[in-house]
Order: structure tokens, then C-alpha cells, then sequence
């Protein structure tokens, strides 16, 4: 397999962002990035069938999508990569690879599973962009292990997603509850800090407070991150599987036509001229 991503990783990287600007020009995207569990009563929310057909026979599927569906679509992205594999179909090998990679994440970050998604029913608006970007931005590249060995088979990935899910919903009131008490030991001017940022100077939150944020989560998010690559990898391992491992040396070098650029050229510019995201932001 690394025959095939190795030479595309760029390719990859790129299009991994492609279902977040899917979102500024598609309605129904939004709803395959989350799914807010705490609409289902209390963990571990036995009430909630984790079979698709099972919930929509009990919630309907309008419902459903209501409150979110990413563990769901992650499979149906599972399917459509498993069958790219076997079809030996490098355009859409490419594009599902990128794609699964980002429900996958999605479904790692703890308020992705929560109604509160941005702190905006406690008075923590931001938040979901705190855990999400500033501390790995701030942390990463200086402290966070990203080598968690090789992937591994998955023989039950509807067992596999709801696990990553239920640890996600179990997590959000710890990255709510320990900012909340965080905002109490810092005055407003030791919270925030003013950084430039493409050629802007944007209200960030400073560098002290995002650095004691990760020590009272215990580096969290390191561990999310770590988990969701190895799912990610893991994810991408299987479907080659289930497809027959196919060789796939004689797809490496080979290249998008001038339609599908056309097409990536086109959902850029949807993004770039949506004013906001069509339904419910982060």
C-alpha cells in the first residue's frame, strides 16, 4: 500500500479538508461530520440501536441526521473505499482515502459527540476550535508522538467507529468542565494574546493557557490524534483487504484528468464564496 500513498501523500493532505468545504455548498454534508449523542439520553446510551437500519426504524431518518450521523457514513466511506480497491480505481482510491480520513478524525474530537459543540449552551463559545486547532497548532510539532506503529485488520468496523465514538461522548464534560475551571485561575489579559496570522492580528488564546488547558486534560488531544491515525491507517488497511489486496504498484504514478481537476477547482471555489457553512456549524 505505501506504493500507492507514499507518492500522493501530498494529494492526500490537501484533500483530507475537501468534506469541510464540502460543507459551504452542500446541505447534507454537515450532518457526516458529528453525531450528538447526549440527544439519546445518558451514556452509554443504550437506546440508540447501533445498526443503521435498526435506529432508522426507531428514530427515522430525518431524525437521525438531525443529530448527526458520522459513525454511519464512515462505513458507507468504508464501502466506497473497499470497492475503488477492488475496481484498482486510482481517481476514486485517492479521493475516499482522503475523505474516510476526515470522518475518521471527526469522529475522534470529543465535541463532535455533543450537542455543546462550541461551548455555546455554557458560555464557552470557541472551545471547539481550542481543543481542535489551537493546541495541536501550539503543541504539536514540539511535543506530540504521532508513531503509533502499523494498522491493523479490522474485523467488526461498526463494533470498531461506535467504540471511538463512545469514548469521544464520554470525554466531552472533561473538555467543557476543565476549561470552565481553568477560566477561573486566569485573568482575561492572561487568557488571550493578540498573534499575527496571515499578514492579520487575530485574539488568540495565549500560549500559558493553552499549555495548563492540555495539562488538565491529561494531553487528550495528543492521545485523540494518535487513536484516530491508527484508525485511519487501520481503516484504509481493511478496505484494501476486503477489496482482495490488489497490487497496486501500477497505480502510483498515475494522475488526475483535467476533468476531476476541474471538479477539486470548482468545489474551491464554492468554499472560497460561501459565506458560511450550509447547517450547523462548529
Amino acid at each position: 500500500m505505501m506504493l500507492l500513498y507514499k507518492p500522493n501523500i501530498s494529494f492526500l493532505e490537501e484533500h483530507a479538508t475537501d468534506p469541510d468545504k464540502r460543507r459551504y455548498a452542500v446541505l447534507e454534508e454537515a450532518p457526516r461530520h458529528y453525531i450528538d449523542m447526549d440527544r439519546y439520553g445518558k451514556y452509554p446510551f443504550d437506546g440508540l440501536p447501533r445498526k443503521w437500519k435498526d435506529a432508522v426504524e426507531k428514530f427515522s431518518e430525518d431524525s437521525l441526521k438531525a443529530h448527526g450521523i458520522v459513525p454511519w457514513h464512515i462505513q458507507v466511506m468504508l464501502n466506497r473505499l473497499t470497492f475503488a480497491f477492488a475496481k484498482k480505481d486510482f481517481i476514486a482510491i485517492m479521493k475516499n482515502s482522503a475523505e474516510i480520513g476526515h470522518y475518521i478524525g471527526d469522529a475522534h474530537v470529543p465535541l463532535h459527540t455533543s450537542s455543546n459543540h462550541n461551548g455555546q449552551f455554557t458560555n464557552q463559545r470557541g472551545i471547539h476550535g481550542f481543543w481542535e486547532s489551537r493546541v495541536p497548532e501550539l503543541l504539536a510539532e514540539k511535543q506530540f508522538d504521532f508513531l503509533i506503529g502499523k494498522a491493523d485488520y479490522i474485523s467488526n468496523p461498526s463494533d470498531f467507529i461506535w467504540n471511538r465514538i463512545m469514548e469521544s461522548a464520554k470525554a466531552s464534560d472533561s473538555v467543557l468542565l476543565f476549561e470552565k475551571e481553568l477560566n477561573k485561575q486566569f485573568r482575561e489579559d492572561r487568557k488571550y494574546a493578540f498573534e499575527e496570522r496571515n499578514g492579520k492580528i487575530i485574539k488568540q488564546y495565549s500560549s500559558a493557557y493553552t499549555i495548563a488547558y492540555n495539562n488538565k486534560l491529561d494531553d487528550m488531544v495528543e492521545r485523540r490524534m494518535r487513536q484516530s491515525i491508527y484508525a485511519v491507517a487501520s481503516f484504509w488497511y481493511t478496505a484494501w483487504i476486503n477489496a482482495g489486496q490488489p497490487y497496486l504498484k501500477e497505480l502510483a504514478h498515475q494522475h488526475f484528468s483535467i476533468e476531476e481537476q476541474k471538479s477539486f477547482d470548482s468545489l474551491n471555489m464554492q468554499w472560497r464564496e460561501g459565506s458560511r457553512m450550509l447547517g450547523r456549524e462548529e
